[in-house]
């Protein structure tokens, strides 16, 4: 039971960030196609690791460092979208989810052999 929740949970996020980095955070994003691919949420909801994928950048550090700098206002955005589902929004931690680029590399290394 408990896992359903934190699946909805972090479903939810997802969903709600998406739209927030589409949509709200186009001073931030300058342009750069910015997906949230996972979230993964505490079993005490304090804690939401989000896994964004970057592209259409030239430094991919530099926008997740931008990203970051930037987390109390996405996590009022947040608040502003889930104040009636959640009763604590859960501080957000964000990191590179680079498995698209591993699985290209992997193809990449496939294909030349």
């Amino acid at each position: 039971m408990e896992n359903m929740r934190l699946n909805r949970v972090s479903k939810l996020l997802q969903k709600d960030l998406g739209e927030i980095m589409q949509i709200d955070l186009k001073h931030v994003t300058r342009g750069a196609l910015v997906t949230v691919t996972k979230v993964k949420v505490s079993p005490d909801l304090s804690i939401a690791k989000v896994y964004l994928s970057l592209f259409a950048t030239t430094d991919k550090n530099a926008l997740l460092t931008d990203i970051k700098r930037h987390t109390k206002e996405i996590r009022g955005k947040l608040g502003a979208r889930v104040r009636h589902q959640l009763r604590v929004v859960p501080e957000l931690h964000f990191y590179d989810d680079d498995s698209l680029d591993y699985i290209e590399n992997i193809e990449h290394l496939l294909d030349d052999e």
